[in-house]
C-alpha cells in the first residue's frame, strides 16, 4: 500500500474500514477495540510507518493521559519502604488505568520533601492518587495546598468530615467493631489494642473507636493500660507487645491496628512463651497476603483492594473530567483464621 506524504490516522481508518476514533483507541490499547481489529490496525500502521504523536494528541485534549500514583515512605524491614498493603492495591489501580486508556506514573515520595510542588505546574500528570501520608496532621496543610491550586487528586485514607479533597477508604470503625466482637465471642474479655489512637492517625483511631464501642456494648471496660501506640511495621508491633507485657495488666487477646503490627506482636508473645491463640488470641487489620501464611494464620479485617483501586481511578477521572465526585467508604469483612481460635 502506498500513501503520498506522511500517513495519518485517517489513512489508517480508510484502509482498515473503521472510524478515526477507533484507530486512536486501538493504538492506545483501549479494551473497547476487539483484539482482531486492534491487530489489523496495528499491522496497517506498521506498514505505513505511522507513529502516534503523543505530544500533538496532548495539545488537542489538554490532558497528558497519565495518572501519577504517589507512594509515601513507611518503615519496613527491607529496602522497599512501602507498606505491603499498598503494594497489593497496585495491581488493581494499574488494571483500572489500562481500562480507561491511561498511563500510570508511579513515584516514591519522602515525607520530608515538598512533594506536591513537583506536580503544581509541571503537567506531569492529569491527577494524583496518594497512598500513605504518615502523620495526618502534618500532611494536612499539603493536602490543603493541593486543593487551593486546583490539583485533581484523591487519597486512600479515613473518610472524615472537613477533610481537604476527596478520600476513598474502608469502614475502619465497622472493621474494628466487628473483629473485637469476634474476639469477645471467642470468650476473650481483656482485649488489648496496639496502634495509635489519636487524630494524628485517623484510620487507626477509627479502628480503635470501633474496638471501644464493641467492648462497651458488652459491658466491658476500655482500659488505657491495654492500648499501646504503634505504626504499621513488624518491629513497631513487636515493641508495642513488649511494652504491653511490661505493664503487667492482664490480657487474653490483642487487636492490632494492622497485620504487620499483629505479626510483630505474635513474635513478642512467642518469645515470652505465650501460645497463640491458647493463651492470647491475636487479630489484625488489612489482610495482606502474608496474613494467611504466618503461623498461626492471622485472623484479620479484609479490605477489598480490587474495588478500592477501581474506585480511586474512577473518582480521579471524574474530577479530571469535571464530573461529580465524592468521598466514599468501602465495606469490610472478616477473614477468620487460627490466631483468634477460629481455625
Amino acid at each position: 500500500m502506498t500513501i503520498k506524504g506522511k500517513a495519518t490516522s485517517l489513512d489508517i481508518a480508510h484502509l482498515a474500514g473503521v472510524s478515526q476514533p477507533t484507530v486512536s483507541r486501538a493504538l492506545r490499547g483501549s479494551p473497547m477495540v476487539s483484539e482482531e481489529t486492534r491487530k489489523r490496525i496495528q499491522a496497517i500502521a506498521e506498514q505505513l510507518n505511522y507513529k502516534v504523536d503523543k505530544n500533538a494528541s496532548n495539545l488537542r485534549t489538554q490532558h497528558s493521559g497519565t495518572i501519577a500514583l504517589l507512594f509515601f515512605e513507611d518503615p519496613t524491614p527491607d529496602d522497599s519502604q512501602i507498606n505491603p498493603f499498598f503494594l497489593s492495591m497496585l495491581g488493581s489501580i494499574t488494571r483500572a488505568c489500562a481500562l480507561q486508556s491511561y498511563d500510570l506514573l508511579i513515584s516514591f515520595q519522602q515525607l520530608s520533601t515538598n512533594w506536591q510542588a513537583d506536580y503544581e505546574d509541571s503537567n506531569k500528570a492529569d491527577g494524583l492518587i496518594l497512598l500513605g501520608y504518615g502523620d495526618y496532621l502534618e500532611s494536612q496543610s499539603r493536602l490543603e495546598r493541593l486543593v487551593e491550586q486546583g490539583t485533581h487528586f484523591v487519597r486512600w485514607g479515613a473518610v472524615l468530615p472537613g477533610q481537604p479533597g476527596i478520600s476513598i477508604g474502608c469502614d475502619n470503625f465497622q472493621g474494628g467493631h466487628d473483629i473485637t466482637t469476634h474476639l469477645l465471642g471467642q470468650g476473650r474479655r481483656s482485649i488489648a489494642f496496639l496502634g495509635h489512637a489519636s487524630n494524628h492517625y485517623p484510620e487507626f483511631f477509627e479502628r480503635y473507636r470501633g474496638y471501644a464501642h464493641a467492648l462497651l456494648s458488652e459491658d466491658q471496660r476500655v482500659l488505657p493500660a491495654l492500648q499501646v501506640d504503634a505504626v504499621t511495621a513488624e518491629q513497631s508491633g513487636y515493641e508495642a507487645a513488649q511494652e504491653l507485657l511490661a505493664r503487667g495488666q492482664p490480657f487474653d487477646a490483642i487487636f492490632a491496628a494492622s497485620d504487620l503490627i499483629a505479626i510483630g506482636a505474635m513474635k513478642a508473645l512467642h518469645e515470652r512463651g505465650l501460645r497463640v491463640p491458647d493463651d492470647v488470641a491475636v487479630a489484625g487489620f488489612d489482610d495482606i497476603p502474608l496474613a494467611a501464611f504466618v503461623n498461626p494464620s492471622l485472623s484479620t479485617v479484609q479490605q477489598d483492594t480490587k474495588l478500592a483501586g477501581r474506585i480511586l481511578v474512577e473518582t480521579l477521572l471524574a474530577l479530571i473530567n469535571n464530573e461529580p465526585a465524592e468521598s466514599r467508604t468501602i465495606p469490610v469483612k472478616l477473614a477468620l483464621r487460627r490466631s483468634s481460635g477460629a481455625g
